[in-house]
């Protein structure tokens, strides 16, 4: 028989490294460290300091600093909505339900509404309040509300604090290098994916290649706001480092647009393979410059310039290959930065990423949390039932935290699950353990190595990682350590089945008034690209070039986790359609400088496009009177002896390729009904 897997180094202490052992020992140590000083401040529910410290335990010292800034923020004004709602509700039950399911409504929809820290921060006033004010239903002094959220605040102000201080004695690897290392592997990507692209054939893999880009760039933006925190240096450089990442996603539009050029160009040069294949191969080169790379693309340039179609290729490539050169020199200088100091290295200020949102989706979602919460208070109110509150708050907690996720019902499962495991394993440490131990410390030697092995298994077991977090972060409610101590059975029984119930609750309204399909999702973000692509075609958009490709990119990337392939398929396309005109509509204002007749053509060109679109869908006779308008105005201008208006054909002509793409575009209202014609972009 084979006993191997009981050497040390099979076991799951044996095989942890260095990082994952002072990952878990600082995560561990802080949470226990917190429930010390809750309970030297005689705080009376102090196992909420120990929850604390779990739920702002990040690997990196960005991510526990953003992390508790949000806490600190939600905390605060959680606690002072419950002060506010229980202090002058508390003796109507039905204006108490109303004004808490009111609350936590507008919490949901806020979360809903925003991203990253702010987000959080607006779920945490949620459920802060939720967890203070369904404490106090039972309390006829008014004048200890304040006391209760008050303990409150301070428990989730020493668990954030015992994290912040392990941090500094364990630290963890730098956000900085994070950062860096990141953006200098999606520079490098970029140029793999372009090679991908920039082929002749249409296949799955490059729809995923490219939604794969999109969601790496955005994912960046989270490393940078963690960065923020961490680094003073890249502190001092965050307007580039949030500028690069607009142009990665600029250079991703690039090599889209080229790719669709490719598609339209009849006669291609026999080496035009060959002479990509070479520009990529020196752009990989660090150390390339300007001169070397011009000499290549001066192959590319066409003999001549009446060939409208290779001389619009040309340029464009020579935009991309620039941009690309600027991103390296710039990506270069930050990385410097971050080794010596440097001044602040001036870029063009320029909006954030991912700070729109679904409008329709977080009104929703709003309002299912507060139907949820009232239902769930009018039956602990008819019911008088005894563990209402923990039920409730609970409910609040999966209606809240879950609403924002992709997949609300999967997670609400998870956390089901994870309760019933702790309600047994807490019963057996609670009654089987803690109840024989009457000091503090040897309680703290039992648990801080059972913390640490729940910490290595998350670390482990990445498939079961979520699942071990949820143990670890709400064990602290289920064990409810106290001084005094409190052994109760049937309160523990009914406080458990409470909880489970109340995320069952939860899950079951996430069931009746489910999230928006992905169908639906698809169809409201069309409509809403279709409606912005229109505000762009007026005389003074709202939105800037750039801040129209950041949206489009956000709203593509808002179904990267959906399996309904027809829906993301025609989200993506409709997007890659939408920026790549809007780039050429841009480009085509830059010619108010150039002479008059110019100018008309160029108004003739934008005209073409505002009837063509509509938020419904395309107008096809429209589509076609204005391809073929286009068509002949580059094929006139191709023979003009100026040379701008020949350099003006190339432009039309792009804008020809993007738009001949929605030639086989059927309204999306049908798409659920109807086969996906053609393939995506």
């Amino acid at each position: 028989m084979n006993f191997s897997w009981l050497e040390w180094k099979n076991t799951l202490w044996g095989k942890s490294s260095a990082a994952q052992w002072r990952y878990a020992l600082r995560n561990s140590i802080a949470m226990c460290l917190a429930l010390w000083i809750a309970f030297v401040l005689e705080l009376d529910e102090p196992y909420w300091a120990l929850t604390s410290a779990a739920v702002v335990s990040f690997p990196t010292v960005g991510g526990v600093i953003s992390k508790s800034i949000g806490r600190v923020f939600g905390s605060l004004l959680g606690a002072t909505a419950a002060v506010l709602i229980a202090g002058h509700t508390l003796n109507d039950p039905w204006l108490f339900t109303l004004s808490i399911a009111a609350w936590l409504g507008l919490c949901t929809y806020a979360s809903n509404l925003y991203q990253n820290n702010v987000s959080y921060a607006f779920a945490l006033a949620g459920y802060t309040a939720a967890i203070i004010v369904f404490s106090t239903v039972n309390i006829t002094d008014t004048t200890s509300i304040f006391d209760i959220a008050q303990a409150r605040v301070c428990e989730v102000i020493t668990g954030i604090l015992c994290g912040a201080f392990m941090m500094m004695v364990l630290p963890s690897t730098s956000d900085g290098d994070a950062l860096l290392t990141s953006l200098r592997k999606m520079h490098t990507q970029l140029l793999e994916h372009a090679q991908l692209l920039w082929r002749s054939e249409v296949t799955n893999q490059i729809r995923v290649s490219h939604e794969g880009v999109i969601n790496q760039i955005l994912t960046l933006n989270l490393l940078r706001i963690q960065a923020f925190w961490s680094h003073y240096r890249l502190r001092q450089q965050n307007n580039l480092l949030n500028y690069l990442l607009h142009q990665q996603l600029q250079l991703t539009s690039y090599i889209s647009s080229l790719r669709r050029m490719m598609l339209n160009w009849p006669n291609q040069p026999e080496n035009l393979n060959q002479q990509l294949a070479t520009l990529l191969e020196q752009l990989r080169d660090p150390e390339m410059n300007k001169y070397r790379l011009a000499k290549t693309l001066l192959m590319l340039k066409p003999a001549d310039t009446s060939d409208y179609r290779q001389q619009a290729f040309w340029l464009r490539m020579r935009d991309f290959c620039w941009l690309y050169l600027r991103n390296e020199r710039l990506l270069q200088k930050v990385e410097n930065a971050n080794l010596v100091a440097v001044d602040r290295i001036e870029a063009p200020r320029v909006s954030r990423l991912t700070r729109h949102a679904d409008n329709t989706e977080a009104v929703y979602s709003g309002v299912r949390t507060f139907l949820c919460i009232v239902i769930a208070c009018a039956y602990w109110i008819n019911t008088q039932w005894d563990s209402g509150a923990a039920g409730v708050t609970l409910a609040a907690i999966g209606c809240v935290l879950y609403s924002s996720t992709p997949s609300p019902i999967n997670s609400v499962t998870l956390l089901t699950k994870s309760l019933i495991w702790l309600f047994f394993g807490c019963f057996i440490i609670k009654f089987g353990v803690m109840v024989q131990i009457n000091d503090f410390w040897l309680f703290c030697s039992f648990l801080l190595p059972l913390l640490c092995t729940m910490q290595l298994s998350k670390l482990q077991y990445k498939r079961y990682a979520a699942l071990w977090g949820q143990l670890i972060v709400f064990s602290g409610s289920f064990l409810a350590v106290t001084n005094p101590p409190s052994y109760d059975y049937q309160s523990f029984f009914n406080d458990g089945l409470g909880k489970i119930a109340g995320v069952m609750l939860a899950g079951l309204f996430f069931q009746v008034l489910r999230p928006s399909s992905d169908s639906r999702k698809s169809r409201r973000q069309i409509r809403a690209l279709r409606r912005e692509f229109i505000d762009q075609l007026s005389r003074k958009p709202q939105l800037s070039h750039l801040q129209f490709e950041s949206l489009i990119y956000y709203r593509v990337n808002q179904l990267n986790q959906s399996k309904d392939q027809t829906s993301r398929n025609w989200l993506l396309r409709w997007g890659v359609v939408l920026l790549n005109c809007s780039h050429i509509v841009w480009q085509l204002r830059q010619w108010e400088s150039r002479s008059n007749p110019l100018s008309k053509v160029r108004d003739v060109c934008i005209h073409c496009l505002k009837g063509i679109m509509t938020e419904r869908g395309v107008s096809h006779p429209r589509l076609e009177a204005s391809l073929t308008e286009l068509q002949r105005i580059s094929e006139a201008l191709s023979h003009h002896p100026d040379e701008s208006a020949r350099e003006l054909a190339g432009v039309i002509w792009r804008l020809y390729c993007s738009l001949s793409q929605l030639q086989s575009s059927i309204n999306i209202e049908d798409v659920a009904a109807t086969p996906t014609e053609g393939k995506p972009a």
